[in-house]
């Protein structure tokens, strides 16, 4: 297994610690990172949604979190109160917590539980202020507004 030190990067970066761990999460995944099995659809510009195929479960035993940037997708099945002897048990059931980091600019949306499938709608929403925006230029004729300062 190879492991990357990305020290020198961090050595001139301020505030992009979260890169390492999301580089080390995606680079040490294992199987049981598979289950259970999801999409991520681009559905316009600044629509996402995240398709969780959760056979099985009811969408009283599924968690949804947003905290810090991350999405957090949990289930615990109930268990249940009949003695159940299966010949073959091929639904598992078994309890998963799937995490997501999400950019600055993603909101979560509605979700929505149908036919064995969890959706959840993401849309970009970029702020004023991180939108571009046209700067006048003034010709050289005009004065230049200067700020005065009390400080002398």
């Amino acid at each position: 297994m190879r492991t990357f030190d990305l020290s020198p990067l961090m050595r001139s970066t301020v505030g992009f610690d979260h890169l390492n761990r999301l580089l080390d999460s995606a680079l040490t995944s294992d199987g049981a990172a598979a289950y259970p099995p999801y999409n991520i659809e681009k559905l316009s510009e600044d629509d996402y949604r995240i398709t969780m195929a959760v056979a099985g479960f009811a969408p009283d035993e599924l968690t949804i979190t947003v905290q810090e940037g991350t999405l957090v997708l949990a289930g615990k099945a109930v268990e249940e109160e009949a003695e159940r002897s299966f010949l073959h048990r091929g639904i598992a059931k078994r309890a998963f917590e799937r995490r997501f980091e999400l950019a600055d600019t993603i909101q979560v949306g509605d979700a929505k539980f149908e036919n064995g499938l969890l959706e959840i709608e993401l849309r970009r929403v970029i702020p004023d202020h991180k939108k571009p925006r046209n700067i006048s230029i003034r010709s050289g004729e005009s004065q230049m507004k200067t700020i005065e300062s009390d400080a002398a």
